[in-house]
């Protein structure tokens, strides 16, 4: 005889998680892109990247499936892998186990992830304003990447919009976390239209 399926008590949202690892990793990258800091702190970014910003946002995907969230599923389960990726590609080109990209390579990259952002952020209007506000930021990020393989000029302002979107998406992360634990609108996400209470990270 199957073991009998039972239902679990409701999974907490994985959103703040989730948010909080793209926004610090988003920072933290952006902080070298904006020639703030050397671009030693890049590995040390990158690192980052693998575990929190990759790993802790694909695990929030999956507790947001568990929970019934499809949107914050799909967008942790897709930019977590990104910075997977991203770390894997560089640490695979600095050992030498292929040769290094050009800057087609890496522009085209970056415009596929800006087309994808476009349609996450589509959706994002029928979320709050804090979401629509941080994938616009997202989705000029991965444009001035883009062109910023041809440009010092706008790939040093990638960074800057890269560590606003990061900023933002603290903040939200932070707005999420507090107003479910404090159990209150302690800090708005701008509720767009009618969308009742906006204290649970559900919501986003």
């Amino acid at each position: 005889r199957f073991l009998e399926v039972r239902s679990f008590k409701m999974v907490a949202s994985g959103s703040p998680l989730g948010l909080f690892a793209f926004s610090v990793t988003c920072i933290l990258l952006n902080i070298v892109n904006a020639g703030i800091s050397d671009p030693t702190l890049a590995n040390l970014a990158i690192s980052h990247g693998l575990f929190f910003g990759g790993l802790a946002q694909f695990v929030a995907a999956m507790w947001e499936f568990a929970a019934g969230n499809l949107f914050p599923a799909t967008a942790f389960g897709s930019y977590g892998p990104f910075w997977i990726s991203i770390a894997a590609f560089t640490w695979a080109q600095e050992a030498g186990l292929y040769a290094a990209a050009q800057e087609i390579d890496l522009a085209l990259y970056f415009m596929t992830w800006c087309c994808f952002t476009v349609l996450i952020w589509i959706i994002t209007f029928k979320l709050n304003k804090a979401m629509v506000a941080i994938f616009t930021l997202v989705v000029l990020l991965f444009l001035f990447l883009a062109i910023g393989e041809y440009s010092v000029a706008f790939h040093k302002l990638a960074g800057w919009v890269g560590i606003a979107c990061g900023c933002l998406g603290l903040y939200a992360s932070f707005a999420m976390l507090l107003n479910v634990t404090w159990k209150g609108e302690f800090l708005p996400l701008g509720v767009i239209g009618s969308h009742g209470d906006e204290t649970t990270a559900e919501k986003v």
